[in-house]
């Protein structure tokens, strides 16, 4: 999960509490689509990024300004009071990784993993697809994809499964070939 490891457990107790309050209320199929939507609208808008993580915005603006936009895209009650509640408790800036916390959640309700995939640029559907595939056949199970872009990777990709992390990026191949050259240096 991304952030520190507290605001880690701080996403997964939100997205615990969201997803029984969205169980009990019949509409775990809505709140879903909600926050694969939020995701979204969060990576592409500088804007609203910039709402959720500054915190010159204060409670009042930020809950104003995520209700609204909730109701505008349609979102559930149970999300749009949600978002309030994450605004009013000062918790905005943990949004990304609440999004993260409640589809890792659900996935794992579902019986399923989740694979966090980091890449340089965006994936196609198919490339998408056709990892989703091969992470499955090699998990042994159904495998959810949370793919992200990082340029700072340079090229390849990092994918974390639980607490497996296979590293084959452009970035980690130079600084393998970088300590490969000094230490022959040193020799």
């Amino acid at each position: 999960m991304a952030g520190t490891s507290r605001t880690g457990q701080v996403a997964s107790r939100y997205a615990a509490a969201f997803i029984d309050m969205a169980e009990q209320g019949h509409v775990i199929d809505k709140i879903e689509r909600d926050f694969n939507e939020l995701q979204a609208m969060i990576a592409g808008s500088k804007d609203l990024d910039s709402l959720i993580r500054n915190p010159l915005f204060n409670r009042a603006q930020q809950k104003a300004a995520l209700v609204a936009l909730a109701q505008k895209a349609g979102f559930c009650d149970l999300t749009v009071r949600f978002l309030g509640v994450l605004s009013q408790n000062r918790r905005t800036g943990a949004l990304p990784d609440v999004i993260r916390a409640v589809k890792a959640e659900l996935t794992r309700r579902r019986g399923g993993i989740e694979a966090r995939v980091q890449t340089a640029y965006a994936l196609s559907d198919a490339q998408t697809r056709e990892l989703q595939k091969s992470l499955s056949d090699a998990m042994g199970s159904n495998v959810t994809l949370n793919v992200e872009v990082n340029r700072d990777i340079l090229g390849g990709m990092i994918v974390t499964v639980g607490s497996r992390m296979i590293d084959d990026s452009v970035r980690r191949k130079l600084e393998r070939l970088k300590r490969t050259l000094s230490g022959s240096r040193a020799a």
